[in-house]
């Protein structure tokens, strides 16, 4: 049912209108009246009615200034403006702020409904459009999640010129564009300590955290498995610098509510250039690799990263600093790329006089081979590939060896790990194949749903999905039921209605929408297209 506001300064005029037209039995709602366009403006805004019947000369604000204030901030309200006959010198005006009718006064009921009743049509195909332009959007969503994940991966690679980022951010509809720049990493956690384990908590927290830095013109990103990095800009060091501040204490308050959730955060060091986010993001990465040397909820600017110079005094070592559980967490959820950063610190915190001890450095060493030796075997996985050390090689005789060779025995570990993570996740993607395959006629199919059916967060389903497939899920799912429809156009006589039932689409308006926009023409017209037959 479409909705009526009414805006006329002359009360019997008003009053006939309201009172002399059976709105509801017509397929109308009357939601509202107002005097002048002043009071209406705010009216309209709360009410958002479809269509308004203005006067056009009216005190404080006339029909023309209220249909231009709402033609800007809400485009698809349909205005029909009444006048005098004397007052069509107003119509060339009218035209040009998109009024759809200009009617002379006085008007009948009938007339009215006759001229609400021709535009109700085109409002209706116009919202059809909107609503299916909207649905687009929201299964698109996912493709826009990777191609700024991927854009991220751009802006802190170093890989791209300004030029090439700004062009790349444009595409995307964001503004990169500042003075001065700083990152911070921020990975959440389930107390269930497993990498596919997630809880409603971890999805109200993300998306709550995600909103937050968007209501506050931040730019956020999804980093699939290893969070989501946040891109503070600012005309000043000082101004990115209350910014971080303002997101650290933000997001502090927000996670402390969510008890059963631990988080980390890694704050980079402020640049002013775009070309300089590589360091940003790099000593960002430094502070964010602490996750793994402590235990409890916290955010570290890597500006407080500082070396130990105390004296070595094994009495003063502190055990947990040494504690293998350190590097048997970073080697059940770390990733290849951060092991360097992972052992810098891990050597950092141990203390550099300690590690400059011979018989306290092999100790380190020797427990760390022990150690990766058995998370290897527990992988039921060959541990040949882990290297035992030689002590008598020289290559250990100082700091720097034992470093190169904890970061090597490591380093390999996560491949293997990785490695046989991969294989279980091309049987976790195959099942999601198949399942679409077996319900792809399912229009409530989503990855939320066949998340649950492999037992995924959908966060990390979208991941391996796009890492093991090339394409995110949603790409995948519409191709598959493009190909399904285009297999029945040329194969049986069914109406394009009951294919679109037949691939998951309810809604045939949506459907051909989304064919055409996939295979550049519509159904009808692929279905008479000779040339299709041999795909």
């Amino acid at each position: 049912m479409l909705k009526i506001f009414l805006v006329e300064d002359e009360f019997v005029m008003r009053e006939g209108i309201k009172n002399n037209v059976d709105w509801k039995a017509h397929g109308y709602e009357f939601c509202g009246e107002a005097a002048d366009g002043e009071v209406a403006f705010p009216m309209i805004q709360k009410l958002k009615p479809d269509i308004v019947i203005t006067d056009i000369r009216m005190p404080f604000m006339d029909g023309l200034e209220l249909s231009k204030l709402i033609k800007k901030e809400m485009p698809w309200i349909e205005i029909i403006i009444l006048t005098g006959f004397e007052e069509f010198a107003y119509a060339k005006e009218a035209i040009k702020i998109g009024v759809a009718q200009y009617l002379s006064k006085p008007i009948s009921g009938d007339e009215l409904l006759q001229e609400l009743d021709l535009l109700s049509d085109k409002i209706l195909e116009k919202k059809r459009d909107r609503e299916i332009q909207e649905q687009y959007n929201r299964e698109m969503e996912e493709n826009n999640q990777k191609n700024l994940k991927d854009f991220f991966q751009d802006l802190v690679s170093g890989e791209q010129s300004p030029a090439k980022l700004h062009e790349m951010a444009e595409q995307l509809g964001i503004d990169i564009s500042a003075m001065w720049y700083n990152i911070i990493l921020v990975q959440l956690k389930s107390g269930k300590n497993s990498e596919e384990s997630f809880s409603n908590s971890m999805v109200n927290a993300e998306e709550e955290i995600r909103l937050w830095g968007e209501k506050n013109h931040l730019l956020v990103f999804d980093r699939g498995l290893e969070g989501m990095a946040f891109l503070f800009k600012g005309d000043s060091e000082e101004e990115v610098q209350q910014l971080q501040n303002d997101c650290t204490d933000q997001l502090e308050k927000t996670l402390s509510e969510y008890k059963d959730i631990k988080y980390f955060g890694g704050i980079g060091k402020p640049v002013k250039r775009l070309r300089e986010l590589p360091e940003s993001f790099e000593s960002a990465r430094i502070a964010f690799a602490h996750r793994y040397l402590l235990s409890e909820s916290t955010i570290i600017n890597s500006d407080s990263i500082q070396e130990n110079e105390d004296d070595f005094d094994i009495e003063n070592v502190n055990p947990k600093q040494v504690d293998r559980s350190r590097v048997l967490e970073f080697l059940k959820l770390g990733n290849q790329e951060e092991t360097k950063y992972f052992v810098d610190e891990f050597f950092k915190e141990i203390g550099k006089n300690a590690i400059q001890s011979s018989i306290f450095r092999q100790y380190i060493v020797m427990d760390a081979y022990f150690c990766v030796k058995e998370f290897v075997e527990n992988l039921e996985l060959s541990s040949e590939d882990i290297t035992p050390p030689d002590f008598t090689s020289g290559a250990l005789k100082d700091e720097a060896g034992a470093r190169e060779y904890v970061t090597s025995v490591i380093h390999t570990a996560v491949m293997l790990r990785e490695q046989t993570a991969n294989d279980r996740y091309r049987g976790v993607v195959t099942q999601v194949m198949q399942y679409i395959e077996e319900n792809y006629g399912d229009e409530d199919l989503s990855l939320n749903q066949v998340a649950a059916h492999v037992n995924f967060s959908p966060n990390h389903l979208s991941t391996i999905f796009s890492q093991q497939t090339n394409q995110t899920f949603i790409k995948y799912l519409t191709d598959y039921r493009m190909s399904k429809a285009k297999e029945l156009l040329r194969c049986t006589g069914d109406k394009s209605s009951v294919i679109s039932m037949k691939v998951g689409y309810k809604d045939p308006h949506y459907f051909s929408y989304l064919f055409k926009k996939t295979q550049g023409m519509t159904p009808t017209q692929y279905r008479g297209n000779k040339n299709t037959k041999g795909e």
